[in-house]
């Protein structure tokens, strides 16, 4: 049994990655976006632009996954609202998001920006490394093998 990959794509450093698990898979993959880019002329992959606005993509993504479906996330309300959905959320760097971790995550961004909106300094997040890379290949892989089982 086969779900769909769906990726909040504008800023996601991950997307070939996707490609070839997915494909390898045969998994179809929606990359979901507020403009066009280029993606592999295959049939299981297609970009869905969404009208410009602030969340809008967050809004589609939300709407169209569930259970059995993957949605591939930085963005923690959206991961929120997909992990409710049923579907299974990863972070590019790899992190699951799940019911038992969401609450924690939205806590600490909500944190994060009291923190900020106060003029307290804090730094941003970490750059983007090979492990996140590699734990990011691995994190996709294992679910889809998961829920292709049942």
């Amino acid at each position: 049994m086969a779900g769909t990959v769906y990726v909040d794509a504008d800023a996601c450093p991950v997307k070939q990655e996707i490609y070839k698990v997915a494909g390898r898979h045969r998994w179809p993959v929606v990359l979901v976006a507020n403009a066009w880019m280029a993606v592999p002329r295959d049939e299981d992959v297609r970009l869905h632009v969404v009208p410009e606005g602030p969340d809008e993509a967050d809004k589609w993504i939300a709407a169209a996954a569930g259970a059995g479906d993957v949605v591939v996330t930085a963005d923690i309300p959206l991961a929120d609202r997909c992990v409710k959905a049923g579907a299974t959320v990863i972070a590019p760097s790899g992190k699951p998001f799940s019911p038992d971790s969401i609450g924690m995550a939205l806590a600490v961004r909500d944190l994060m920006t009291d923190l900020r909106s106060a003029g307290e300094t804090t730094g941003g997040p970490r750059p983007f490394s090979p492990k996140d890379r590699s734990r990011f290949l691995s994190a996709l892989h294992e679910a889809i093998v998961r829920i292709g089982r049942g």
